[in-house]
């Protein structure tokens, strides 16, 4: 089913609105389409004039940004930490604007719209120092046991 972004059949005030005509094909809008954490994956679609508009399906990568310095440079995601669009995102590694995400460079919030733009764009949270998880080490292996010899 087609998503509809013409003019509502009501008004605020409950009130109804006579139709000026009927749907137009230019109203029709587009499903939801989530970027998840993976290998990079995007995906092009074409828009009104014959432009074309870029949805990122998966993002490995994000352009970080450090206010402190201005620099930005192109860093890994790790995982999703916060998401104050929808909790469930977090367990499910959605990237979406407003998210905090953990990079190498730290932890960052996501500025650009991934499923707009076609790309993630974020700036690191001040104040926060989180770094990536450490690969944990290794328990150190039991010695093998030793027959008795009686």
């Amino acid at each position: 089913m087609a998503l509809w972004q013409g003019r509502a059949r009501r008004k605020a005030t409950g009130g109804r609105y006579r139709p000026l005509r009927k749907k137009r094909k230019f109203e029709i809008g587009r499903e939801q389409q989530f970027a998840f954490l993976g290998t990079q994956k995007v995906k092009l679609y074409r828009t009104r004039g014959r432009n074309q508009k870029v949805r990122i399906l998966k993002a490995e990568f994000a352009n970080v940004t450090d206010p402190k310095t201005g620099k930005t440079s192109r860093s890994k995601i790790v995982t999703v930490k916060e998401n104050s669009s929808n909790p469930h995102f977090v367990t499910r590694n959605i990237v979406t604007r407003g998210a905090v995400i953990l990079t190498d460079a730290g932890l960052a919030k996501v500025h650009s719209r991934p499923g707009q733009d076609g790309v993630v764009n974020a700036v690191l949270v001040e104040g926060a120092k989180a770094e990536a998880p450490a690969v944990p080490k290794e328990a150190p292996k039991p010695a093998p046991a030793t027959p008795r010899t009686s």
